[in-house]
């Protein structure tokens, strides 16, 4: 009896331990890096999977895809599912939805589609094995305070010139008008971020292609925010520029003008604030809560800022701070516009040519600066940047040269005369 329980025991005992030789030992051993460079991989194979599909080539797709299953990503299901199991077989799922469009003859756009949505799970896969690290964390806090206390200097900087140019037109009886515009232009920023979530979450187009447009907007939104910066840095002219709107507005006696010039004064900067955050959180997944850390930091910082200007009466130098944020915006439009390009690659829109030998960055980090190791992503980054260097050269050096050679011509040109006198 004892007997036949022990070779009741070795069956099962045996089965367990074939089940365990038979997964690969590699895949319990593959480390969260070994693992990201697998997916990589993955991702490749899928990419030439549907180009031998559009080809006419169907056996040869099918057999690239089960390369990157079998050869690549079951590596990585071990180290995957001890952090998202859902995730585990969401993929398994959309792999083998793959493969039965291939084997089912189906057209090549819905190939093409299934395959990019397998790759965007595996860029969340991705996301999933790989550790932010430090430097990833505290750029994503340096671009969200970035933002935030730029915008909310930049409002207050407004609001404290529209009721200094109120008082110097001797129009303060406007000065509830104006603060009446101001307050409904936060709550109706909030609204109007609020509508672009729902918008985003409810439209049905591809997630990356919304996510490409989104960031593209953000980054011509920071592009311009960028030279009407520097455009403003001297003081003087803000103060002209205020002024003057104060002066036409005054001239008809209307509340209403003032309450519109309070109000697009803010809401300006309420709606790039809510488009440059929502195009944060989309490539910095993962990082939500150095994201908030930033902005609470910001929202600190302002209250400070505000006091200064509004209970102390003091004077904050804005060409130093107003210089500092337009170069913190550009790098902050360079990583836009790289993770645009980015998107509109996953999105199928703009094709991938990656650069042997550019060195890769981790996966949170390239994320945040948009680095991604492919030629046209790379080429717009510095196309973007090269614009930025050209003018900051004529901004601060040409034309600077310029004015000083001029008020030379003409100081010359006054002492010959008076010489000639």
């Amino acid at each position: 009896m004892v007997r036949v329980v022990r070779q009741l025991l070795v069956v099962p005992l045996a089965l367990l331990l074939l089940t365990t030789a038979t997964v690969p030992v590699a895949a319990a051993d593959v480390t969260p890096a070994q693992g990201v460079a697998e997916l990589t991989r993955s991702r490749e194979l899928l990419r030439e999977a549907v180009e031998q599909y559009a080809a006419g080539n169907r056996e040869a797709a099918l057999a690239t895809v089960r390369s990157a299953y079998l050869d690549h990503f079951e590596l990585v299901e071990f180290p995957l599912r001890v952090r998202d199991e859902r995730l585990t077989l969401e993929l398994e799922e959309m792999f083998a939805e793959v493969r039965s469009n291939l084997q089912g003859g189906t057209s090549v756009d819905v190939f093409r589609s299934s395959v990019l949505a397998l790759q965007v799970r595996l860029n969340d896969a991705e996301r999933a094995l790989s550790a932010p690290g430090l430097a990833a964390p505290v750029i994503a806090l340096g671009y969200s305070f970035t933002i935030l206390f730029r915008e909310g200097v930049e409002a207050m900087l407004v609001v404290a010139m529209l009721l200094g140019a109120l008082a110097a037109a001797r129009a303060l009886r406007f000065r509830r008008a104006i603060l009446a515009g101001v307050g409904s232009a936060l709550l109706a920023s909030v609204a109007t971020w609020i509508v672009i979530n729902l918008v985003l979450n409810l439209a049905p187009v591809q997630r990356e292609l919304l996510e490409a447009a989104m960031t593209l907007l953000a980054v011509v939104m920071l592009f311009y925010v960028s030279f009407w910066l520097i455009a403003r840095m001297d003081q003087r002219r803000w103060m002209e520029f205020m002024k003057a709107r104060i002066s036409v507005a005054a001239g008809t006696g209307s509340a209403a003008a003032m309450f519109g010039i309070g109000f697009t004064a803010v809401y300006r900067e309420g709606v790039e604030t809510g488009l440059f955050y929502q195009a944060l959180f989309s490539f910095a997944r993962g990082l939500e809560s150095w994201i908030l850390a930033g902005a609470g930091i910001a929202l600190v910082a302002l209250l400070g800022v505000g006091w200064l200007i509004f209970r102390a009466g003091r004077r904050i130098p804005i060409k130093k701070v107003l210089g500092t944020a337009v170069v913190m915006i550009m790098i902050l439009s360079v990583a836009f516009f790289g993770n645009a390009v980015r998107a509109a690659q996953e999105a199928d829109l703009i094709p991938i040519t990656l650069i042997d030998g550019l060195p890769s960055l981790p996966f949170f980090l390239a994320e945040l600066t948009g680095w991604h190791s492919t030629l046209q992503t790379t080429v717009a980054q510095v196309a973007l940047a090269s614009v930025y260097v050209a003018g900051g050269i004529w901004t601060f050096i040409l034309v600077p040269r310029r004015i000083r050679e001029a008020a030379r011509a003409g100081e010359t040109r006054r002492a010959e005369s008076t010489t000639d006198a």
